[in-house]
């Protein structure tokens, strides 16, 4: 019987997967829980989408949809 075998990434591109999904689903559960839309926080915090069930809530789902100037951190804000 042959044994099915994933090919290896490179642990560098993990890590950045790894980085992104922290990124989004820290914004997103911090805003779900803000809003108090309990069912959004549970669904993000258990289901593991690479980003894409967090930005969807981010910009489509949430009563208060982001908008992409709140994304400008760089920016000097006097």
């Amino acid at each position: 019987m042959e044994s099915f075998i994933l090919p290896q990434l490179p642990s560098f591109l993990l890590f950045v997967a790894y980085l992104w999904t922290l990124l989004w689903k820290g914004i997103a559960l911090w805003r779900a829980a803000n809003l108090k839309q309990r069912n959004w926080f549970v669904a993000i915090l258990v289901l593991n989408t690479l980003g894409i069930l967090e930005l969807a809530y981010l910009f489509y789902f949430a009563n208060k949809r982001m908008k992409f100037s709140e994304l400008k951190f760089w920016e000097n804000k006097n």
